[in-house]
């Protein structure tokens, strides 16, 4: 598995993340100023929800920018041990440690993308092929990983 063409995908989900959340900042910014006519005091509280709403769509777009940035930071070399950056393989899955962006297709092959502060990577961080790990009962083995 080439983990450029993994981190090309994930690059590509971001960027489509930040389009889609700068096109509803837009869209509420320009609600939010239609509602500023004369109607009066009747509508404040409806401008101050449009403000909250464009404040909560503000922070995600700022995770997903941090996400772009710690993607970056991904080391393209092989690893002897699960952290940050490793391809994981599971007799449940195969699991890209870097962001948390749930499952992508890569080559016909079911990818999860998960983030170095999921319990699922906090069970297997430090552990190397072969090794096992109990998350919520369950015993699971690393295959292999990269």
């Amino acid at each position: 598995m080439n983990k450029q063409n993994l981190i090309d995908v994930l690059h590509q989900k971001i960027e489509e993340k930040i389009k889609n959340l700068e096109n509803l900042i837009a869209e509420t910014r320009a609600s939010n100023n239609d509602t500023k006519s004369s109607m009066g005091d009747k509508y404040e509280t409806g401008r101050e929800m449009l403000q909250q709403q464009i404040n909560n769509l503000q922070v995600q777009l700022n995770a997903v920018f941090q996400q772009r940035e710690y993607l970056k930071g991904i080391s393209l070399n092989p690893l002897q041990k699960v952290e940050k950056g490793a391809l994981v393989s599971t007799e449940k899955g195969l699991f890209f440690i870097s962001v948390s962006l749930g499952e992508i297709m890569l080559d016909t092959q079911k990818i999860m993308s998960i983030s170095l502060e999921s319990p699922l990577a906090k069970a297997m961080q430090g552990k190397s092929a072969n090794e096992s790990f109990v998350l919520n009962g369950i015993n699971h083995t690393i295959l292999t990983v990269e």
